[in-house]
């Protein structure tokens, strides 16, 4: 049974247990609101709960499938809202799928790959009753809410690692492992983004249309939700911008690098470029050279090249060549 909790509000309180098994004990009762949260449920879990509730077929076909960007529908007197979530697994964002029909008396969430159960969330408004009793409208805020306030560790784990590596690119080279990291984390914060202009725009529509189910009252509940996605939509640009100058500074210093070596393989070159030169002349074995027939002619030539070398040497040591 993919049923994780399915109750009956009467002013805030719990007033009895629902099951899907018993399809007639789910009409909600007088001055009842009912809550079922399920978790990937079955093509006939989900049709029981279409034939109780009226749920609109489009719906159910979306809430079966979970193949949707966020946003709302309509559909008579119900809302269909749908909202990504956003977890770490194995150091990879993988995101998940919620679905909520809104009605008057009932709402049921849908979850779709996501590991964070509402049940915390559930406890929480259960010992606020008087924030559960004002409905199916304040429960949908606090569930997006809750599914916003998911993406925060994901955030700042992201960060983590991040400064991290930025660390490391100070102190080495990145290594291929490294790189293909940071160009992994690219792509998954620019996926991430991309899902947080609909959930905006999903949060806004709550915010400023009159829709059924969404109280007057309740409505700038959604303005405290689409402020929560603004703060995240921050933080992921600024991550970026981190991940980009991990980029720059790790070329930079890799540039650096290449140039530093650069320099003493030239330095080193011009230093043994003396003594080939001299060793270069005196092979060409030409029956006169200067200084064959001298006794000294050996030594003052090793003197000479030692004492340029010298100087190079010292020249480039100066310079910081070497």
């Amino acid at each position: 049974m993919s049923v994780v909790a399915a109750y009956a509000y009467v002013d805030g309180k719990r007033a009895r247990e629902l099951r899907l098994d018993e399809p007639s004990d789910l009409t909600p009762r007088k001055g009842e609101f009912v809550w079922i949260g399920l978790v990937e449920p079955t093509e006939e879990e989900l049709r029981i709960l279409q034939e109780r509730f009226d749920l609109h077929p489009l719906a159910v076909e979306d809430a079966l499938h979970a193949r949707q960007m966020p946003k709302v529908d309509l559909y008579g007197n119900q809302l269909f809202v749908v909202a990504k979530t956003a977890q770490l697994e194995n150091g990879r964002v993988v995101f998940g799928e919620t679905e909520i029909f809104v009605g008057d008396h009932h709402l049921i969430s849908v979850r779709h790959g996501s590991a964070r159960a509402h049940l915390e969330l559930r406890a929480h408004l259960e010992a606020t009753p008087a924030l559960l009793a004002k409905g199916g409208d304040y429960v949908l805020h606090a569930i997006l809410d809750f599914i916003v306030d998911g993406y925060l560790p994901v955030v700042d784990a992201v960060e983590d690692e991040l400064a991290q590596m930025e660390h490391r690119a100070l102190d080495a080279f990145l290594s291929r492992a490294e790189i293909t990291r940071l160009f992994t984390l690219r792509r998954e914060l620019t996926k991430f983004l991309r899902l947080l202009g609909p959930m905006t725009q999903v949060a806004g529509y709550l915010e400023h249309h009159d829709t059924p189910c969404i109280d007057a009252d309740v409505k700038p509940y959604f303005r405290d939700v689409r402020d929560h996605i603004a703060r995240i939509d921050l933080l992921i640009g600024s991550l970026g911008d981190v991940l980009n100058s991990v980029f720059e500074v790790s070329s930079l210093l890799e540039q650096q690098r290449q140039g530093v070596i650069t320099r003493q393989l030239a330095a080193w070159a011009a230093i043994l470029a003396v003594p080939t030169a001299v060793a270069g002349i005196y092979g060409m074995n030409f029956e006169h050279m200067p200084e064959l027939k001298w006794m000294f002619g050996y030594p003052a030539t090793i003197g000479l090249i030692v004492v340029v070398c010298t100087l190079l040497y010292r020249r480039f040591k100066t310079a910081g060549w070497l």
